[in-house]
């Protein structure tokens, strides 16, 4: 008898989930046998078929492209010049095998992250890793609408002020709510085109600039490393793996009709997922080289290197490369116009699935949508009105929500990896030793780089015997709850033997 993800033996009950049956995508025709014989073998592949499950993958890389990685690339490029080129891709791959595990539960037991936590940890538990999550999501959203503000007032020549680029930002949830009545795949579709502006702008303004073809090789080519770029190296990586996209990813794969009780069926939607999530990150790793190389050819070994961020990027374009058929201010800002709508869209979508998950909430999802909004909107408006005048201040912000989204990614990876690693969630699609301890030593390279991006943040930012000591406090119970999040991945929790009494009922029955 071969082995499903055994949560299909729980009783059927009641609960949120992130999509209804009527918005899935049919993805087997009649024309295909389904009988008993054939259900654990994978089908043939199939272009349409890999067309039908494209979709999910692009709107989890949006996140790769928002404007805290933009930033994160244009000061790569203007500090370290193409030298990070290597580390960006390397992270970029890293980023992927993490999407690929957050697909591969979604599809393997038909729920996704948030609903598992929530069943799998006890309630305070859930509580916690909610609250992180949540904390997580505003802090990106916070950056997405800002970068969305500047972008406006780029393209407003400065007519439009940064709290009313936010405003006019916010009401993207109603663009997003509407498109969402028509399907998934018009939604999928809107997406696309955002990411195809964003490959244009940017690439045109790659041509526009002209950076070295043979610097950009040996940047990807041959791994370099200074005391003097490690700040600009551990932003790089810390930037790619967001929190939200990994709760993300393991919903969006739901939006396809996969019947997890036939093997073969499910191997088959990880064989597609995996595909498209690939060339997906393909792309989004060609927009963060045309934006880096585009700072690394104008700016590397320049006075203004170090004072360049997103709010005076395109300023700083401009005057060294002044206007073409369209101004490089305008392709920057139409760029970053693009990346900022698409991936604060996104984060209303990944809000959705956060609040439905841990909290079980049986709302409708424009009211979800509406709410999650408005826990971002409401501090990036105060935000706004703050910092409107200072591009430093900007800047500085930026920076301390880079901080504070890092201090989320355990929370989102240790419970990813302690699920698809148990066999009694995933079945048979569990991961296996290898994939399992490569999955692990990427997991504790990333805590580590993070770890030490924020030990050298406070220790530049923080001072004062007071704020000193709380800050430790708060570091050893952030460090106490990472090590109980660990020790979960070699503990059964309580439930778990109630599924193997289940499981161990049907299989005599």
């Amino acid at each position: 008898m071969s082995q499903q993800p055994l949560l299909l033996h729980l009783p059927q009950i009641q609960e949120d989930t992130a999509y209804d049956s009527s918005e899935k995508i049919i993805i087997v025709g009649a024309d295909e046998s389904d009988d008993e014989s054939n259900c654990g073998r994978t089908p043939p592949f199939s272009w349409k078929k890999l067309w039908l499950f494209t979709g999910p993958g692009f709107l989890m890389s949006i996140a790769f492209l928002d404007p805290g990685n933009l930033e994160g690339d244009l000061q790569a490029g203007a500090v370290a010049g193409y030298s990070l080129l290597w580390l960006l891709m390397w992270a970029t791959l890293m980023g992927l095998l993490i999407q690929l595990l957050s697909a591969r539960l979604g599809v393997a037991t038909g729920r996704h992250l948030a609903e598992l936590c929530r069943e799998e940890y006890p309630t305070w538990a859930g509580i916690v890793l909610w609250v992180m999550a949540e904390v997580a999501l505003i802090g990106s959203d916070i950056q997405e609408v800002i970068g969305s503000a500047i972008a406006i007032r780029i393209l407003s020549n400065g007519f439009v002020p940064l709290w009313f680029g936010v405003i006019i930002t916010a009401l993207d949830c109603f663009v997003f709510l509407f498109l969402e009545n028509y399907g998934v795949r018009k939604l999928e579709a809107f997406f696309a085109v955002l990411i195809g502006i964003m490959t244009l702008a940017f690439a045109w303004m790659f041509g526009e600039a002209k950076p070295s073809g043979k610097e950009l090789l040996i940047g990807i080519l041959v791994p370099k490393l200074s005391s003097r770029t490690i700040h600009q190296a551990v932003g790089v990586v810390g930037c790619i793996i967001m929190p939200h996209n990994v709760f993300l990813h393991s919903a969006l794969v739901q939006s396809r009709q996969v019947d997890q009780s036939k093997k073969g069926r499910v191997q088959e939607a990880l064989n597609y997922y995996s595909i498209e999530s690939t060339i997906a990150l393909i792309v989004s790793l060609a927009i963060n080289i045309f934006v880096t190389t585009v700072f690394a050819g104008g700016f590397y070994g320049t006075e203004v290197a170090n004072s360049i961020g997103l709010a005076n990027a395109g300023h700083y374009l401009q005057e060294k490369y002044g206007g073409g058929l369209l101004p490089i201010l305008y392709i920057w800002g139409i760029g970053l116009l693009a990346a900022g709508q698409s991936s604060t869209l996104t984060g209303t979508y990944a809000g959705q699935f956060i609040m439905g998950g841990f909290l079980n909430l049986k709302l409708k999802k424009w009211m979800r949508a509406l709410i999650t909004r408005s826990c971002a909107i409401i501090p990036t408006m105060i935000v706004a009105l703050i910092f409107d005048t200072s591009e430093d201040a900007l800047d500085v912000l930026n920076e301390w929500l880079n901080v504070l989204q890092s201090v989320q990614i355990p929370f989102a990876l240790i419970p990813l990896l302690c699920l698809v690693s148990k066999e009694q969630i995933m079945g048979s699609f569990k991961i296996g030793p290898v994939l399992k301890i490569i999955s692990w030593f990427v997991a504790a390279l990333l805590i580590v780089i993070n770890g030490y991006l924020l030990l050298d943040f406070f220790s530049a930012e923080v001072n004062g015997t007071v704020v000193a000591t709380v800050l430790c406090a708060l570091t050893a119970a952030y460090v106490a709850f990472i090590i109980y999040l660990v020790s979960r991945a070699i503990t059964f929790s309580p439930w778990q033997s109630v599924i193997q009494k289940k499981t161990i009922s049907n299989s005599e029955n």
